[in-house]
């Protein structure tokens, strides 16, 4: 065998490999010997069927099998040789060559993984979100588990933010309707953010009975393209308006809110840990955020194009998986690849960073860290227990926490590496709340 490496590009090499003829024939005639032995063929007898018949049906075949066979051989011995490390399975291709030529000639392409030079991050700075959580905090969110469970009655006030109201509407544009302008019955709450504002602002101080027409201008990035940006002219009528009736906090609340015995200190105690819990979760989510993009600044890696394939088609398969549970079928919205490239080769060249600063800083998963998250995660449920048994009952799934627990290894190694900055916010700020839903 004769093999040489080119690098046509950083990533990718052209391998020759060259191999003898007489060699494919030795090993051809010692499988159609051992063929002939026990090959069944009509007219002789099992076993001495002559080597010139078993050559003519089944040489080709074996032909193909053992050069196929001797060609992956080689190949993973000339990788070997030179310690490349191979991205995919490689593509060979058939070299021309004179006629009776002693050797078989063939190229593989194929590409490898990339050398990876971490940068310096003691030059960077990150974020770290600071929240307390006090008493104002408990109450904001207890007001907001009220109104989730708030009952309405009808009142013959004007419509004000926190009512549930029932319309009529009529959309024109250019004078006719379009799709979707149009409903009848539509109920909804004032100031949950489901309806654009300046459509809810001309309900607020409508009485039951009232109509009104006014017009407003789609925002241009909304999501249906066939009238964003567009002036509409809208004629709605106000049926009827509901005022919520907030529960008491009390014995009762309490038990709604998941406390068996009604406790309300205790009901105060579950939602100031549950507000830590989120405070935790979501600060941690930030500052893994921007520990992530000072990797992918700070590296320098090439991403193997293979890779990023594969990438791109988990992603399409997973859009299709959605579609499909959406009711919608993949033909009706065609799906280019195009769309996830970048995505996916961000994706592979953190997958790659992290792999290598795994590597260098010996960060593998613990077992003691995988069963601590599992419990940590399992405390927002109401049967903990159940939770962790459900997750240690399939591989796959403690795989996905392995991979989590492996990320945060990295970023609490990161974090001691970049300078922290303390950024205090509310708690609102830190969950991206608004003002009027809070």
């Amino acid at each position: 065998m004769q093999s040489n490496v080119e690098n046509p590009n950083p990533l990718e090499r052209n391998l020759d490999i060259s191999i003898s003829q007489e060699k494919i024939q030795v090993e051809l005639d010692d499988r159609l010997k051992r063929l002939a032995g026990k090959v069944k063929i009509q007219g002789f007898r099992p076993g001495k069927v002559p080597l010139k018949i078993v050559a003519q049906q089944f040489g080709a075949q074996l032909r193909q099998e053992v050069l196929g066979e001797i060609l992956q051989k080689h190949f993973q011995e000339a990788v070997q040789q030179q310690n490349l490390r191979i991205v995919g399975a490689p593509h060979f291709k058939a070299k021309q060559s004179e006629e009776n030529n002693a050797h078989y000639e063939f190229s593989a392409t194929f590409e490898v993984y990339p050398d990876i030079t971490l940068g310096d991050l003691s030059v960077l700075n990150v974020n770290k979100p600071v929240v307390k959580i006090g008493d104002q905090e408990v109450e904001k969110t207890l007001h907001v588990l009220q109104k989730q469970r708030a009952e309405y009655e009808l009142t013959d006030h004007p419509a004000a933010l926190g009512d549930r109201v029932n319309i009529d509407y009529v959309g024109l544009i250019d004078g006719n309707e379009f799709r979707g302008g149009t409903a009848q019955d539509f109920t909804l709450i004032l100031g949950d953010g489901n309806i654009l504002k300046d459509f809810e602002n001309a309900i607020i101080s409508m009485s039951a009975g009232d109509e009104k027409s006014f017009q407003m201008v789609f925002p241009a990035d909304y999501h249906d393209k066939e009238i964003a940006g567009k002036s509409v002219t809208f004629n709605i009528k106000l049926n009827k308006v509901e005022a919520p009736v907030l529960a008491d906090i009390d014995n009762e609340f309490a038990k709604l809110l998941g406390i068996e015995d009604g406790d309300v200190k205790k009901m105060y105690e579950e939602i100031r840990l549950s507000l830590e819990r989120e405070v935790f979760q979501r600060t941690r989510a930030k500052l893994k955020e921007q520990i992530m993009q000072c990797l992918l600044d700070t590296t320098v890696c090439n991403v193997p194009r293979v890779l990023v394939e594969q990438e791109v088609n988990y992603l399409i398969q997973d859009a299709k998986n959605s579609l499909a549970a959406k009711g919608i079928a993949d033909k009706d919205i065609p799906i280019s690849p195009e769309i996830f490239w970048e995505r996916a080769e961000r994706r592979v060249k953190l997958g790659l960073i992290l792999a290598e600063i795994v590597k260098i800083h010996s960060l593998n998963v613990k077992p003691e860290q995988t069963k601590k998250y599992v419990e940590y995660y399992a405390q927002s449920y109401e049967n903990p227990e159940q939770v962790i048994k459900w997750h240690y009952s399939s591989p796959e799934r403690l795989k996905e926490i392995e991979s989590l627990v492996l990320e945060d290894n990295v970023v609490s190694w990161a974090l001691e590496q970049v300078k922290v900055i303390d950024q205090e916010m509310t708690f609102e700020d830190l969950m991206g709340y608004s003002q009027a839903s809070a």
